[in-house]
């Protein structure tokens, strides 16, 4: 067994061929985007090369080697990235340990190449990531600040998950997840934060943190790295955020729900297929504001943004330019389709306070329509029980409740198992709720094609491919 050299843990000057090792991941592939638009050779290699990062990176002519193997090393590159995907015993790591090629992790890279000659604005915490960085993306780039970003999600406006402006700003999902197997620590300890928003801390990402108390220690480090003259932008209603920030060594302003904070919510109402909101800053109004997606979780995000934006420079009719104009995120409450009558919805959500505020906000957006939630528990914490009580709180406005059963975990014993059957056991029996667990996605696809009619919305949960559900119900209903 080989070890990397942590002397070769550089990226060198003259770098023309970059080889991504995990390349087909949502951040990789648009790592490899980025690095191509700017002039370098990249190619890269994966075990799960299919749409539809394949398809995107086919469309770059980026080379993508199918399967991990020594010979992907050749010819020699002259920097490789490797992604957290990978493992020690990896036979294309194993590699790289007997040559004296230098390598990087993907926050290194993103770090070197693009963070460090802007001004880094990093949106981090456990939920809402995503959607608030591509707000903050969106609003900047209609205000012609012309930013920089990478994003953990698609946005259809800009036909990716990165752009590479020639503005002072760098928007970064700062994301807590550790760096590589040779770098065990949260990625956003790289990105250089000047003006950071922390959404929420919740305990997640079982197989790498032991605890919540270790996911705050990784927050405390981030918040550590904030300069002095840098501004925290922190959700004041998340107890374990203001534990956080208690010792930061910046400015803090806070948002929430509470009036007592620097920016609160008010007069919130959903009409015309947008989110109405007035934004207070000290007790004042600020502005009146629309999004185009639902639920108070998106305003709280959409506040966060604001006062990013304020801080920044920029008025309130602007900023109401950009934020209403957001089209939203692929798989965020992303519209799949409608067949037979039946609106198809894919949402990212995994985590039971995701799921509660995903089901709220399509209740809300859907009030008169029958809401059939399908849930596939997939990460690691999912199909652990940690969350199993968590779980039967998490689909109150549901109309009907599908739950695939999780494939097991191989790492912990059989009575650390999530089960789907208890949970909808707990829906129907404590919730009230019509609720049903699934051995497998054709047995749910078998009982929708079953029960659905026109006018039913169905929402599917799940942060992976889910065996192409989405598609293949649409072209069920489209058989009808």
């Amino acid at each position: 067994m080989h070890d990397l050299d942590p002397r070769l843990n550089f990226a060198p000057k003259n770098v023309q061929n970059i080889h991504i090792m995990g390349i087909c991941g949502t951040g990789m592939a648009a790592m490899a985007g980025m690095l191509q638009q700017s002039g370098y050779n990249v190619r890269g290699s994966d075990s799960h090369v299919y749409p539809p990062m394949s398809d995107f990176l086919n469309r770059l002519n980026i080379e993508v080697r199918d399967g991990y193997k020594p010979e992907n090393l050749e010819p020699r590159p002259d920097l490789v990235i490797v992604g957290n995907v990978i493992t020690r015993i990896n036979p294309e790591s194993q590699h790289l340990a007997t040559t004296d090629i230098p390598y990087i992790s993907f926050p290194q890279a993103l770090a070197h190449y693009y963070i460090t000659s802007r001004t880094s604005l990093v949106v981090t915490g456990t939920h809402g990531k995503t959607t608030t960085c591509s707000l903050l993306a969106t609003a900047l780039y209609r205000a012609n600040l012309d930013p920089t970003f990478m994003i953990g999600g698609i946005l259809p406006e800009f036909g990716g998950n990165f752009r590479i402006g020639n503005g002072d700003y760098f928007v970064a999902e700062g994301d807590e997840y550790d760096t590589a197997f040779f770098d065990k620590v949260s990625k956003f300890l790289y990105y250089q934060p000047q003006i950071s928003i922390i959404t929420s801390i919740e305990f997640d990402h079982a197989d790498i943190f032991n605890d919540l108390e270790a996911i705050k220690d990784s927050f405390k480090r981030y918040v550590a790295l904030m300069p002095k003259d840098g501004l925290l932008i922190a959700n004041l209603d998340d107890a374990n955020v203001r534990e956080v920030i208690r010792e930061a060594p910046c400015r803090t302003v806070g948002y929430g729900l509470s009036k007592a904070y620097d920016w609160s919510l008010d007069s919130i109402r959903y009409a015309g297929g947008k989110t109405h909101f007035s934004a207070i800053l000290k007790g004042e109004l600020f502005g009146e504001f629309s999004i185009r997606l639902p639920g108070r979780h998106n305003c709280l995000n959409s506040l966060s943004v604001i006062a990013m934006l304020h801080h920044l420079g920029l008025s309130p009719d602007v900023i109401n330019d950009g934020l209403a104009t957001f089209g939203g995120v692929k798989r965020r409450q992303e519209v799949r389709g409608i067949e037979a009558g039946v609106t198809v919805i894919d949402d990212f959500a995994h985590h039971p306070t995701a799921v509660k505020e995903t089901v709220s906000a399509l209740r809300q957006a859907y009030a008169d329509q029958r809401l059939v939630v399908v849930f596939e528990p997939r990460t690691n914490t999912s199909r652990r029980s940690i969350f199993q009580q968590e779980y039967a709180m998490a689909f109150d406005g549901a109309d009907l409740i599908c739950l695939r059963e999780p494939m097991p975990l191989t790492t912990v014993s059989k009575d650390e198992h999530f089960s789907s059957s208890r949970l909808a056991e707990d829906l129907c029996r404590n919730r009230g709720l019509n609720a049903a667990a699934y051995a497998d996605t054709d047995c749910i696809l078998h009982y929708l094609e079953q029960t659905l009619t026109s006018g039913d919305v169905v929402a599917i949960l799940s942060n992976g491919g889910f065996d192409n559900i989405h598609n293949r119900l649409l072209e069920m209903l489209k058989k009808r």
